[in-house]
């Protein structure tokens, strides 16, 4: 269904991005589910076509598009069915790049946004700790002053790309005496640098393609040109990026939702049971098309908090409206797709089995429902 938000260039990126996802990626999903890992070679091939510089300035090597973009762009990965495989691409394309784009100094985009547009620097980002999810004031990681630069000590867990970036984006403390949201800074860590690690990787209910780890920062020391904006205003850029990232993941869920749809679909109507196929049960496909009307209705509510936030608007309270939404909607759609397989719904590794684990977390990561809908009725 065609929306007045996407115009010919995002509906030619769109098909460009959904024949490389079927030819490249679709194939080799179970592959890479048991390996639990995607391939940086794939990653590097992302780079080469200009999928990783739909964000990025033109001139630092991308193209420049807005949040619009991003969504689309992330509802032709979640078609893939392999959430660990989105969720790997996107983590770097809109939860991590954006903090140079959008916060670092020129010399740090010219350093690193070209890299990060071509997939030479695959990036991460390290806010969440064992104590501090959504709360992230509470963070503990600190970071102190040490000649022309600082030290950093702390933990970081569920960090999506933890262990294959090249960059981390870390959130640290910089002044323990400050209320909680006004003294966090932002770092660049560098793979290798000495006292950072990734201790251990973690095992999911989901997302089995992507690497999700914890990161130990002993003593790590990064220059003072490695801090991403001002001091103590980290909490901030980080509040400012959960709008964006927040799109781009329930970008990703809508795609999930559609295309395990689109499967349901296809099955019930050749599924025979009763010597009829299943779509000539009333129940079974008008419920199919309440989900599918629920599904159009959610992608043009994100398509449209898009296109406010491309215009400069404060949408905090629209975007949590569409994380709450979409979170919640792609788990009701992905348990009706998976009763509707019956038992072969239930088999591991089959497409509609994976995406209702994968998409369990949609509801969770990002921003919980319950933490979204508060932040709706604040502006109620």
């Amino acid at each position: 269904m065609r929306s007045i938000y996407v115009d010919e260039d995002l509906e030619a990126i769109r098909g460009q991005v959904r024949e490389w996802v079927e030819n490249e990626v679709v194939p080799n999903v179970e592959t890479w589910e048991a390996e639990g890992a995607v391939p940086r070679q794939l990653l590097d091939e992302m780079g080469e076509l200009g999928f990783f510089g739909l964000r990025i300035p033109e001139e630092h090597g991308g193209i420049g598009l807005g949040h619009l973009a991003s969504v689309v762009f992330a509802e032709e990965l979640g078609r893939s069915t392999s959430g660990g495989f989105a969720i790997t691409v996107l983590v770097h394309t809109d939860l991590a790049t954006p903090y140079v784009t959008n916060f670092g100094t020129n010399e740090q985009k010219a350093l690193w946004l070209p890299k990060f547009a071509t997939g030479e620097l695959i990036t991460a980002i390290g806010v969440t700790e064992p104590d501090a999810g959504s709360d992230v004031a509470a963070m503990r990681t600190t970071a102190r002053r040490d000649g022309e630069g600082w030290r950093l000590n702390g933990s970081k867990m569920f960090i999506t790309n933890g262990a294959i970036a090249d960059i981390v984006f870390i959130a640290a403390r910089t002044d323990r005496d400050a209320k909680g949201s006004r003294g966090i800074s932002i770092f660049v860590v560098e793979r290798g640098a000495e006292g950072f690690a990734a201790s251990r990787a973690l095992e999911k209910m989901g997302w089995h393609s992507s690497n999700t780890a914890e990161l130990v920062l002993d003593d790590v020391w990064v220059p003072e040109g490695h801090m991403i904006g001002e001091e103590n205003r980290g909490f901030y850029y980080i509040m400012g990026n959960f709008q964006n990232e927040r799109l781009a993941i329930m970008g990703q869920a809508i795609g999930e939702a559609q295309k395990a749809l689109e499967l349901t679909v296809d099955y019930v109507k050749n599924r025979v049971a009763f010597d009829a196929p299943l779509w000539d049960k009333q129940g079974i496909r008008q419920r199919v098309a309440m989900r599918q009307a629920e599904i159009d209705a959610a992608r043009e509510l994100t398509y449209h908090a898009a296109w406010l936030t491309d215009q400069g608007e404060d949408t905090v309270r629209q975007v949590s409206e569409v994380k709450a939404l979409v979170g919640e909607l792609v788990n009701r759609v992905l348990y009706d797709c998976v009763q509707f397989h019956g038992g072969m719904g239930y088999i591991a590794e089959t497409a509609v089995e994976r995406l209702y684990r994968d998409v369990r977390i949609h509801s969770i990561g990002g921003g919980a429902t319950e933490v979204m809908l508060e932040e709706v009725a604040k502006r109620l």
